[in-house]
This record gives C-alpha cells, structure tokens and sequence, in this order.
C-alpha cells in the first residue's frame, strides 16, 4: 500500500493528494497516515509546496466527509431506520442503536466532528450521524473543516520535519491506523456474536 501510494503520489504530486484524501474518506482502507506525511516528506525533497499539499489535502478530506454528510440528510432517519429493521443484523445494529446514537450526537454535536475528525477509523463514521441530526450544513461544514486541516497539516508538518527519516514514523503511523481499525473490525464480530446467541435464546424460550 505504502508504495502504490508514494508512486501514485510522484506521478500527481498535489492533485494526487486531495484526489487519495477523497478516496480515504469514501473508502477508509487508504489511510490518510501514509499520504499526509509522504506529502510532507515530497515537501522536504523540493518535489511540492507545503501550502499546496495540505490545501488539497484537506480539500479532498472535507469532500469526502460532506458526501457521507449529505447521502445520510438525503436517506434520513426514518428510511435509515426502516432499512436497519430489515438488514442490520450483519451490521449489528438495532433503530434503538440509532437511537441512542442521534442523542449523544445532540448531546455533544460541534465537539464530536470536531474531535472525531482527529480520531483514525472513525472520521468517515461521524459525517452519517451528523447528516441525519439537526445539525445544520453550516455548523457541520466549521467543525469538518477545522478538524480536516488541523488532521492534514499535523501529518504533512511530520513527514516534512522528519525529511530523509519519514521512514522511522511512516510504519509506526500505518499500525496505529491499522489497530484501529481490527479493533473496530473485533468489535463487530463480538455483537454479532453477542445479537446471534440471543436471537438463538429467544428462539429456543
């Protein structure tokens, strides 16, 4: 992955940047921990502007957060829920999951997008909560912002500052990504496990 993305980065310098943080916020398994800090390091080598890369960065990353956003205030709650009724079994979630969801996101609204966006493995998930609450476009489009350029100018500043060592952190930053990811993955099969022997109890009283 790493070097499909250094590769992929070469050939499109800035553009690939926001083009793979578009990506990595649509489809997470490219992490914005290998593109970032490689940007940065291209920085370092004379290859890109540091301006450039994390404008395109966070331009990319907010593309991609306010397309979950915008998908999730078009489904709706209502419809979210009536398809939850029907297929999120394997998703392990029930409408009172949902529920639950919508009043902690009320609860802590700005502050959630804020720091979520900050958080590897949830960045994507916080924009579909966002979209079916009452939060509005304006307050959501801030906090996603903020948060995306705090995110993209951290990772570039690192793999700028380390130059010829970005390797030393490059695998280091991967696994922490990668962790939480298999953690969320663990999550998962331990509620699907969980929903499966009670669904098993109910049948068997």
């Amino acid at each position: 992955m790493e070097a499909w993305v250094r590769n992929f980065l070469e050939e499109f310098g800035a553009l690939g940047v926001g083009l793979l943080m578009l990506v990595e916020n649509i489809f997470p398994p490219i992490p914005s921990e290998i593109v970032m800090p490689w940007s940065g390091y291209s920085v370092s080598q004379g290859d890109n502007s540091f301006i450039a890369v994390v404008a395109a960065g966070s331009i990319g990353s907010f593309a991609g957060a306010m397309f979950w956003y915008y998908l999730a205030r078009w489904i709706g709650k209502d419809r979210l829920s009536r398809w939850i009724r029907g297929h999120g079994a394997w998703l392990t979630i029930t409408p009172n999951d949902l529920d639950r969801v919508e009043s902690w996101f009320e609860r802590w609204g700005s502050v959630a997008v804020l720091v979520c966006r900050l958080v590897p493995g949830v960045r994507t998930l916080i924009s579909v909560p966002a979209g079916f609450s009452t939060m509005s476009t304006l307050r959501f489009s801030l906090m996603t912002a903020i948060g995306v350029v705090i995110w993209t100018t951290l990772l570039a500043v690192i793999g700028w500052w380390l130059g010829d060592n970005y390797a030393d952190l490059a695998g280091p930053l991967s696994w922490v990504s990668t962790l939480v990811i298999v953690g969320l993955v663990g999550w998962w099969l331990w509620r699907l496990l969980q929903q499966r022997k009670i669904r098993l109890q109910e049948a068997n009283s």
